[in-house]
């Protein structure tokens, strides 16, 4: 178990070596670290060492001029300057932020980004607020569409977060893929199989190999196949892409950049970057935040008091489980797989910070 402090002054000296001003190094280790305390760690310091990777190569700019390019004043197109997605989408949720302040909703669309950690983040910005806060971005092309074998969309995330009144806040925060990728790395670094409807082979079949994606194969849409839905996962996805990139000027579908910096860019991409689509609601401006939270408070008594199936303990709310977890890790740390732990002694010899 590692202390949330010992991991986030780790990550900031990471950040800093990569030349990120240091309150970019500040809130990029906090955005990451969050994926950590939140107990999705396939997003957290596991990823570290691929941001310092996309850096090397050349794909991060760790001093990024974020700019608007466009505006209304309900809605902006906002140019990342190729910065860290840890960086450029709490900016881009910010101004979101201002514009609902002003005139009730704020919507913003990104462009010339990278991978922003994950989207309950962003969406939790909002609450601070009073407001109901929206997140999305696309990602590297991983998933095949219902009835394909190609890559043609990425795990494409969506996250909601509502504020309450006395109630923990409502955080929904998923993929729109079966699985998210860093669930397969965590997989592959403990040795494990895939549970069955995660990934397919390059042929189209059925897998469960962690390691299916290195032989051309893909993960699966949300709901896994046709009978179980998948073609509800795949618009979901669709719908991610085309509010984050399409809309923006950032590439969407099978051009947009891999994570991994191993991987070639595609040529001829038709926008730049990675995309983010981010939203805030004032609450007042449809009706009194005072109502609004009282009755948020209602739905979820009314749902938690639902009954329980045998063998389960209680209803769960979105956002149950990673504040359960975060309460937990603040106090006892943060565990680390042995791989990570390799991975992040590496980038502190690299750069001869003590891990």
């Amino acid at each position: 178990m590692y202390p949330y402090r010992q991991l986030f002054d780790f990550t900031q000296e990471v950040f800093l070596h990569m030349g990120c001003p240091p309150e970019d190094a500040q809130l990029a280790s906090e955005v990451l670290l969050a994926a950590d305390l939140r107990g999705v760690d396939s997003h957290g310091v596991a990823r570290l060492s691929g941001y310092v990777r996309l850096w090397e190569a050349g794909r991060i700019n760790p001093k990024p001029n974020i700019r608007i390019v466009h505006e209304t004043p309900s809605t902006a197109t906002v140019d990342g300057d190729a910065g860290l997605g840890l960086v450029v989408a709490p900016r881009a949720m910010a101004i979101a932020r201002q514009k609902a302040i002003q005139v009730g909703t704020g919507w913003v669309s990104v462009k010339n980004s990278n991978h922003f950690g994950i989207a309950g983040y962003h969406a939790m910005e909002a609450l601070a607020d009073d407001m109901i806060g929206i997140a999305m971005t696309n990602a590297s092309p991983l998933v095949a569409p219902t009835f394909s074998v190609d890559r043609m969309l990425g795990t494409n995330p969506i996250a909601v977060a509502v504020p309450t009144q006395n109630q923990p806040p409502f955080v929904a925060d998923l993929a729109t893929a079966a699985a998210a990728n860093g669930k397969l790395e965590i997989l592959q670094r403990q040795e494990k199989k895939a549970p069955s409807g995660w990934i397919q082979t390059k042929e189209g079949q059925r897998s469960t190999n962690a390691n299916e994606l290195k032989d051309g194969g893909a993960l699966l849409p949300l709901g896994s196949d046709r009978k179980h839905g998948s073609h509800k996962g795949y618009a979901l996805a669709a719908v991610v892409d085309i509010l984050s990139a399409v809309l923006s000027g950032a590439n969407y579908g099978p051009w947009v950049p891999p994570f991994v910096s191993f991987l070639p860019v595609a040529e001829n991409l038709p926008g730049e970057g990675i995309g983010h689509f981010l939203g805030a609601m004032r609450i007042d401006a449809f009706r009194p935040a005072d109502e609004f939270k009282y009755h948020m408070d209602n739905w979820i008594a009314t749902f938690r008091n639902a009954s329980v199936k045998k063998g389960e303990k209680a209803v769960l709310i979105p956002g149950d489980p990673e504040r359960e977890i975060t309460q937990k890790r603040l106090q006892k740390g943060i565990p680390l797989l042995a791989p990570v732990e390799r991975d992040l002694e590496a980038l502190g010899h690299k750069f001869g910070i003590k891990f």
